[in-house]
């Protein structure tokens, strides 16, 4: 099954539905977004990565803010660099990079949008794309990720689940944890807020019953 242009959803909403549904939906659904001191950060370091010009460095060339699209997948999105290494029976090879302004995370939610990246040019270019890298402005080093069975196969089941939570509609309910504290729109969201109004609603409930 192929998507179309109007189905296409943002890849950074697989990096958002993999850390949070709930704030996928509130971003993608809802249109709720604001911004901290880590976003704003993140933001700048993307506009830098991308204002900079086009080059080619010992023999690779070097492409920035390339548009990206997948009809299999349903994604639209831009990536930060596109490395074009040469390979030695002619031709080119991507090798996508991603920056992000923090340090790797617990979870997977950079890979698969890296991946995501990757798949794209696949069937753009109709290329194999084996790996990239995550560059991580905390640690001002690269983190290489190699494209295998099990993170296709997420980043294909995470860009199901986006798909399928805006068609639905529907923002799930919060659940706090400890990770709600890291997300820029907490204080929207309240996860605290909510699930202690649903305890004293149990409560009273209860109560009531009893």
């Amino acid at each position: 099954m192929n998507y179309t242009e109007d189905d296409l959803v943002p890849i950074s909403a697989l990096q958002h539905y993999v850390f949070c549904e709930r704030q996928c939906a509130l971003i993608h659904i809802e249109q709720v977004w604001t911004e901290n001191r880590l976003t704003a950060e993140g933001r700048l370091l993307h506009e830098r990565v991308h204002e900079q010009d086009s080059e080619s460095r010992a023999g690779v060339r070097i492409e920035r803010g390339l548009p990206l699209r997948s009809l299999r997948l349903g994604l639209v999105g831009v990536a930060d660099v596109v490395e074009f290494h040469p390979l030695p029976e002619g031709g080119w090879r991507p090798f996508p990079v991603e920056y992000k302004r923090g340090k790797p995370k617990p979870d997977r939610s950079d890979e698969v949008q890296l991946c995501a990246q990757a798949m794209c040019l696949e069937e753009m270019l109709e290329v194999s794309v084996p790996s990239g890298a995550m560059f991580y402005g905390k640690i001002r080093r690269r983190h290489d990720v190699v494209f295998d069975d099990a993170i296709r196969s997420e980043t294909k089941r995470v860009a199901e689940g986006v798909h399928g939570l805006l068609r639905e509609g529907i923002t799930p309910k919060p659940v706090f944890q400890k990770k709600c504290g890291q997300c820029s729109l907490f204080s929207l969201c309240l996860p605290k807020t909510v699930q202690k109004r649903r305890s004293i609603e149990r409560y009273l409930s209860g109560a009531i019953t009893e």
